[in-house]
Order: C-alpha cells, then structure tokens, then sequence
C-alpha cells in the first residue's frame, strides 16, 4: 500500500475586526506580515496579510450595518517565530495586553511559548522555531 500526500490543507483564516487599518497595521509591524490582497464585497472589506505564502490571516469587516461582536471572541492563532521574546515586546509596545510572558516549556523540548493579544482581542500564541538555516 502506498499513501501519497494530500492536496488538501487549510489557506487561511478569517477573522472580524473592528478597524482593517489598525488590524493590517498590527500584523504587518508584530507579526511581520504582509498585505497580499483587498476585497470589496458587498457587506464587507477584507484584507489578506501573509507570510511569503505559508500562511494568511483574512481581516473582515462587515459593511452591511449588521451588528457584529468584534471583542474577546474564543479564536487562538498560532505563529511559529524565531523570537517569541521579542513578538511578545512588540505587542506590549502595542499598548496590548500579554496574556503569558514568554517561557520555555519543559514538556515540550525547552521550546519558548507566549500569548497575547491583537487590537481585537484575539489571541496570539508564539512558539518558537529555530531561524531557518
């Protein structure tokens, strides 16, 4: 039997925001991503923020005057970065909350782990990876 791998995999996520600029803003300055496309649809904005193609956050926000919850919501987006430590500082020089200074977790090979938060409140969780090389 041989098994091949599949072509299926996720693109991105999507996620409300209240305000696209500040959002895009946010991940583009922490998170070093970049903005790869803007959609105008007829009950909403959305912008695509990624990283070299790996990976994308779609940022939403409803245009259609229909009430929308953009605070706290129970979403975790997790980023693999070199430096947790120094994501972690660029949130708290956000003005945003950090829900978990970084620290290595013995559990898991030593490797540094931290949480915070973007403008919305959604958590962002930093694993660290070694720079690649």
């Amino acid at each position: 039997m041989t098994t091949s791998r599949s072509a299926d995999y996720i693109g991105a996520v999507g996620i409300g925001v209240s305000d696209l600029a500040r959002s895009a803003t946010f991940y583009a300055r922490v998170l070093g991503m970049k903005q790869t496309a803007t959609f105008e649809i007829a009950y909403m904005d959305e912008i695509v923020m990624a990283h070299e193609g790996r990976n994308a956050v779609v940022l939403m926000h409803w245009t259609d005057g229909s009430p929308r919850n953009y605070r706290d919501n129970p979403v975790k987006l997790v980023f693999y970065v070199t430096d947790p430590v120094a994501v972690i500082e660029r949130i708290r020089a956000e003005g945003l909350e950090i829900t978990l200074e970084p620290a290595p977790y013995p559990a898991l090979g030593g490797v540094i782990i931290g949480m915070g938060k973007d403008p919305d409140g959604y958590v962002i969780e930093l694993i660290g990876t070694p720079p690649p090389g």
